[in-house]
């Protein structure tokens, strides 16, 4: 049985805020996963519950596994492109304003298989 994977690119929160909550998940079982999310007072945790809910669509719609038998065997937040604004300062200077943006990837694997 091969891994079963899902992606979120150009997520418009920074990896950092998201290892937060992807840390959380890692290991567990699917449908623990997404109760630990439903409940997790972070920003990150709305958008990495839908990956998560949609690796889980992915793999009972095309591989027939039931969500009972899958674990989050690896989910990571890598960084992405940053968006540099410019905030103008006092003489003439501008402050730099880095608007950060990450991609998440999710890995499920069959438990005993």
């Amino acid at each position: 049985m091969s891994d079963i994977h899902a992606k979120i690119s150009h997520l418009s929160l920074s990896a950092q805020k998201v290892r937060i909550v992807i840390d959380m998940v890692r290991g567990k079982s699917a449908t623990e996963a997404l109760e630990i999310l439903r409940f997790v007072n972070k920003r990150a945790a709305l958008p990495v519950s839908k990956l998560v809910a949609s690796a889980v669509a992915n793999a009972e719609e095309n591989f027939g596994v039931s969500r009972d038998d899958l674990y989050v065997a690896k989910i990571t937040a890598d960084e992405a492109p940053t968006r540099k604004w410019r905030r103008f300062g006092a003489r003439g200077r501008f402050k730099p304003v880095l608007r950060r943006s990450s991609h998440v990837t999710v890995v499920l694997r069959e438990r005993g298989a």
